[in-house]
C-alpha cells in the first residue's frame, strides 16, 4: 500500500454498512490522515469509540467534506443524491454504496476483481454494486472469461442484513417468540420472515421484476461489459442473519466442463473453491460471514443448457456487496497513484 495518508470520511456512519467500513478501515490498515464521521442529524454528537479512538459524528449536510479526500457513502439514495454534488465540487471523491447513480453512464460501477480500469476515468463518482450482484459476480465472472458467457439464471437468498439493523432484530424477536410460544409481530417486512421465505426484494416493477432483480440484471451488463447478457433473476429474503447466497444456471458460448471451472474459480482472487459435495463440502452464508472472498460450490454441468453450468455461490453482503467492495476500490487507487491526499 501507499504510504501517503488520506482524509476519509464516512457518510452513514452509524448504520450497518458504515460500522462495517469504520472496522475494515482499521483492520486493513487503510492509510488514514485522518477519519471523520457522518450520518443524519438526530446522531450528530454521538460518540464512536473504535480502536482505542473516539470519534464524535457529525451532521452529514453541505459544506463539510472540504477537507475530506475521500467519502464513503452508505446512508442510502437519498443521502447521495442531496449531498455527493457538493461533495464533488469540494473535491472529495465519492464512493458510493447506492444505486442512485449506478447506471450514470459517466459513472463508473466498478468491482475491482473484473473491471479495475474503470477506476481511472471517473469524474468524482465511484459507484459500488449491488449486493447480491457483486456476490454472483465473484463467480460468474471467472467463468466468463474461461468460456464466454451468454445467459444466466439466478435465484438469492438473501440475508435480512441487507435490509438493516432493525431486520436483524425482527428476526430474532419472531424466533424468541416462536420458541415461546407467544404471538409473532411483524415491522420491516410485509411477512413474517422467522421460518419462512419471501420472494421479493424491493419493490415490483410493471413487468412483475423487483427493482433488486432488475438491478443485477442491468449491473451486470455494466460491470461485465456485456450489454446484451440476457440475464433472468428471482430474488428471496430469507432467514439468514448475515451473507447472501445465489443458485446460478449459466450457459457459455464455448464447451464447458467441470474441472476447468473449478480450475477458473481456484484461480480467481476473488472467490474460494468449496466444492467436495461427497463430503458436503459447500458454501454456507454462515461459512462466508466476514470472509474477503465469495465461496463456489456445487459446480456441475446444467441439464437444461448446452454448455450450461449450475453453481451455488455464498458471499458477505455486508462486505464484498457494499464496504468491503467500496474499500477495495480506495486501496486500488492508492496504490495505483489515483488517490492522494490534497495538499
Amino acid at each position: 500500500m501507499n504510504t501517503a495518508s488520506i482524509n476519509v470520511g464516512i457518510v452513514g456512519a452509524t448504520g450497518a454498512v458504515g460500522q462495517e467500513l469504520l472496522q475494515l478501515l482499521h483492520d486493513r490498515k487503510f492509510p488514514l490522515a485522518s477519519l471523520r464521521l457522518f450520518a443524519s442529524a438526530r446522531s450528530a454528537g454521538k460518540v464512536i469509540e473504535h480502536a482505542g479512538r473516539k470519534y464524535t459524528v457529525e451532521e452529514a449536510k453541505p459544506g463539510v467534506f472540504a477537507n475530506v479526500d475521500v467519502a464513503f457513502f452508505a446512508a442510502g439514495g437519498s443521502a447521495t443524491r442531496a449531498l455527493a454534488p457538493d461533495a464533488v465540487q469540494a473535491g472529495c471523491l465519492v464512493i458510493d454504496k447506492s444505486s442512485h447513480y449506478r447506471m450514470d453512464p459517466a459513472v463508473p460501477l466498478v468491482i475491482p476483481e473484473i473491471n479495475p480500469e474503470q477506476l481511472r476515468h471517473h469524474q468524482g463518482i465511484i459507484a459500488n454494486p449491488n449486493c447480491s450482484t457483486a456476490v454472483t459476480l465473484m463467480a460468474l465472472w471467472p467463468l466468463h472469461r474461461a468460456f464466454g458467457l451468454k445467459r444466466y439464471f439466478a435465484a438469492t437468498y438473501q440475508s435480512v442484513s441487507g435490509t438493516g439493523a432493525e431486520a436483524i432484530r425482527e428476526l430474532e424477536d419472531q424466533i424468541q417468540s416462536h420458541v415461546r410460544g407467544t404471538p409473532v409481530t411483524r415491522k420491516v417486512y410485509a411477512h413474517q420472515i422467522a421460518l419462512n421465505l419471501i420472494p421479493q426484494v424491493d419493490s415490483f416493477g410493471p413487468n412483475g421484476y423487483t427493482g433488486e432483480e432488475t438491478k443485477m440484471m442491468l449491473e451486470s451488463r455494466k460491470i461485465m461489459g456485456l450489454p446484451d447478457l440476457k440475464v433472468s433473476t428471482t430474488t428471496v429474503r430469507v432467514p439468514v442473519v448475515r451473507a447472501h447466497s445465489v443458485a446460478v444456471n449459466a450457459e457459455f458460448e464455448r464447451p464447458v466442463s467441470v474441472e476447468a471451472a473449478r480450475a477458473a474459480i481456484a484461480a480467481f482472487e476473488g472467490a474460494e473453491l468449496v466444492d467436495e459435495p461427497s463430503k458436503q463440502l459447500y458454501p454456507t452464508p454462515l461459512d462466508f460471514t466476514r470472509k474477503v472472498k465469495c465461496g463456489v460450490g456445487r459446480i456441475r454441468i446444467d441439464t437444461a443448457f448446452d454448455n450450461g453450468l449450475a453453481l451455488w455461490v455464498s458471499g458477505d453482503n455486508l462486505w464484498k456487496g457494499a464496504a468491503l467492495n467500496a474499500l477495495q476500490n480506495a486501496e486500488l487507487m492508492v496504490r495505483e497513484g489515483l488517490l492522494r491526499r490534497r495538499g
